[in-house]
């Protein structure tokens, strides 16, 4: 069987998730489905990335231990993707014995690579999101993501050879222009590697929540070496099941950490030998008011609230086809009610329901006997093989338009069929009308049902 592994980023949870957590999964999970319903035996995975100085603070500020912190605030994670019907495979936590054991096999194999030397750090340190920023990428002394005044660090480290690894990743990236994806965030990266790759800082000694370097006690590891190792840990590497699912078909992530999977997990695997992801898909943020959503700013919507007032496969509608895959998008509950009410109940909600009452009304329930439309069905099956290319694509915005356009077409064609009328003076001719949208219900539904599980 053909096999398929798509991953979301996993989540920090120093504070609740809010709504972009949620998109991201939606959209993994509409990929996932798609995939399982191709006949693909797909591992999706999520998670959260549970080490680090900031989750340690944030949790000697709730009076936690730093475990009893993470094993809390990971559930709320969890019951995100139960709430938005996440068909996620494994939801891995880097606080896991096995991902620690996988981790410190990785870093012996980058340090018997020569690839792993001691030094020392001296230079800016954002907490928010534990990144090491040069000089030239702040913005008036604040990290450029949070816009957070960022801490002076200086202290022994280790750190891995990445500049060694620049022109192989370059070249990856140049000669495959689907690696990394939508175009612009391509060439994003493309433009910082033509300045100098500097080697990447992997250790701190100045807290303890972390996985220990097998070479030093003294020191965990940077937190983006754990984080992005989740990816191989989640599919046993290296077991069987790693060669049968690696490389990833497609890692989902947002732009804000573009940087780090794109540059930093490329170089790691490359020391590590290893093929690189086939596709690293970067989607854009949602907003609100004109601004990005983010815990650290305190600008958040609680999707868990969303999921009680509205029904969730409407909020995953709304989601998908609001915010263009790959670009920024809006959030207002006044579009959420315009979608739900335009689009959802009046194109295809009132179709399924007109076809499925008449149904019951007029035929006992029962698919009546009748003639296909030969022409309608030709028109549905080009309709339907171009939802399957969107979605190849990872258009699924487009993909989504072109489903409820069918929809519009049913409608179409059941008011052109006029049965209610037609059923008084020709039952057979009512009876071909039903079958034929019936049919169409079907090919909704099948083609629906990556974005809307439960309703499908």
């Amino acid at each position: 069987m053909k096999t398929f592994f798509i991953s979301t980023a996993i989540d920090y949870p120093s504070t609740a998730p809010h709504l972009g957590h949620a998109y991201e999964k939606i959209c993994a999970d509409v990929i996932a489905r798609f995939k399982r319903l191709q006949g693909f035996d797909v591992h999706f995975s999520t998670g959260t990335d549970e080490h680090g100085l900031k989750i340690q603070r944030s949790a000697e500020k709730a009076g936690k231990r730093p475990k009893e912190f993470v094993d809390f605030m990971s559930s709320k994670f969890r019951k995100l993707c139960d709430e938005l019907k996440i068909s996620y495979d494994d939801f891995i936590r880097t606080s896991e014995e096995r991902h620690q054991k996988v981790v410190q096999f990785i870093f012996k194999k980058l340090h018997q690579a020569g690839d792993i030397y001691k030094g020392f750090y001296e230079g800016p340190y954002c907490t928010e999101c534990e990144t090491f920023y040069s000089e030239e990428e702040l913005v008036d002394g604040n990290c450029p993501v949070h816009k957070k005044r960022v801490e002076r660090v200086e202290e022994e480290s280790y750190f891995f050879r990445m500049s060694k690894y620049k022109d192989k990743i370059l070249d990856s990236i140049e000669g495959n222009p689907d690696f990394i994806q939508p175009e612009s965030r391509r060439n994003e990266i493309i433009n910082r590697l033509s300045e100098p790759l500097k080697d990447l800082c992997i250790s701190r000694t100045d807290f303890d929540w972390g996985i220990q370097l097998p070479i030093d006690k003294k020191h965990v590891l940077y937190v983006w070496v754990d984080a992005l190792s989740n990816y191989l840990t989640t599919i046993g590497y290296p077991t069987d099941k790693f060669q049968k699912f690696w490389p990833v078909d497609v890692h989902l992530i947002g732009k804000d950490i573009s940087w780090h999977h794109c540059v930093i997990w490329s170089s790691l695997l490359l020391s590590l030998d290893l093929p690189l992801p086939k596709k690293i898909f970067i989607h854009g943020f949602v907003t609100y008011k004109g601004e990005k959503l983010s815990k650290s700013r305190g600008l958040v919507i609680d999707p868990i609230h969303l999921t009680k007032t509205y029904p969730v496969d409407a909020l995953r509608y709304f989601l998908i086809r609001e915010i263009s895959f790959g670009q920024d998008g809006a959030f207002s509950e006044e579009s959420l009610r315009i979608r739900l009410n335009d689009e959802l109940a009046d194109v295809f909600g009132n179709f399924v329901h007109r076809v499925l009452t008449f149904t019951r009304d007029r035929f006992g329930g029962k698919v009546p006997d009748g003639k296909i439309d030969k022409k309608l069905e030709a028109e549905l099956h080009e309709r339907a093989g171009k939802v399957e290319k969107l979605l190849e694509e990872l258009k699924v915005t487009q993909a989504l338009e072109e489903i409820m356009a069918i929809a519009g077409r049913g409608n179409e064609y059941f008011q052109s069929c006029r049965p209610w009328e037609v059923i008084k003076t020709d039952s057979k001719k009512a009876a071909d009308c039903l079958l034929n949208c019936v049919n169409l219900v079907k090919v909704l539904c099948i083609t629906l049902k990556p974005f809307m599980p439960s309703v499908c």
